[in-house]
């Protein structure tokens, strides 16, 4: 099915964003703050993330404290499936409405993604919590523990142009957050399905790439087929930011 993600800056909005395919984080989950890893042999540069405050402003709103896993060994790539010619000085205002429409009408505690990335290559700061903890999000239904939700601000299905800027942006952040656990954006990773809705039925053990699509996880065309066909090349990309050369072929626990 094709589920839609944020239908443009509009004075209401009304919230799809890939919406069916974002779980909302169970109260009972909450967990104690684990520190990311200290010592990873393939470790990438921190890319520059502009904290959430910029773009959340006045609209934020008292919230739950963040829930927490043990580390994030797979990342899962969305798109908004908002306009894409925007101004990327109006990156912060999307991100906001977006919030908003979580936040309100869908009553979530807090924005799904835990970063954001805009047509000119800017990182936001989704999810709060802290970029280097692996926060458990609320992007990828059944799949939300052990990972992050990375969304690309625009529309990308076929034909779509995806900037560079962008894709340059996703693979230093996907080999950063992954080597912050040592973990090869191109090899393969084992995720327990938390929830039946997702594409495994609860409790099922998937192996899916440790840099996937939203599609890989849950029924949907999100991110989008442009947007897919670069998958490749980003965890190419984001392997060798990590210092990697070759492939780790087995999947990792």
């Amino acid at each position: 099915m094709l589920l839609g993600c944020l239908p443009g800056l509009v004075a209401v909005l009304v919230l799809t964003l890939c919406a069916r395919g974002a779980e909302r984080p169970a109260a009972d989950r909450l967990a104690r703050p684990v520190p990311a890893r200290e010592a990873a042999a393939h470790r990438a540069p921190r890319p520059r993330i502009v904290p959430r405050t910029v773009w959340l402003g006045a609209a934020g709103r008292v919230q739950p404290p963040p829930r927490y896993d043990d580390k994030v060994v797979a990342v899962f790539l969305h798109h908004t499936d908002s306009p894409s010619a925007y101004d990327c000085a109006d990156a912060p205002e999307i991100i906001r409405r977006l919030y908003a429409g979580q936040t309100g009408a869908r009553q979530w505690d807090d924005i799904g993604y835990n970063f954001l990335v805009d047509r000119c290559g800017t990182i936001y700061e989704g999810r709060a919590g802290g970029t280097d903890r692996p926060v458990t999000g609320a992007h990828t239904q059944g799949f939300n523990h052990r990972t992050a939700g990375i969304a690309a601000l625009g529309t990308f299905t076929e034909g779509a142009i995806v900037p560079r800027a962008m894709t340059d942006a996703i693979a230093a952040l996907v080999a950063w957050k992954l080597g912050l656990a040592d973990i090869d954006p191109r090899a393969g990773v084992r995720l327990v399905s938390s929830n039946s809705l997702s594409r495994y039925k609860a409790g099922t053990t998937a192996i899916l790439p440790a840099l996937s699509g939203h599609d890989a996880g849950f029924m949907t065309s999100c991110p989008g087929a442009a947007l897919t066909a670069r998958l490749p090349e980003i965890r190419e990309q984001a392997a060798r930011l990590q210092g990697r050369t070759k492939a780790r072929l087995t999947a990792i626990p």
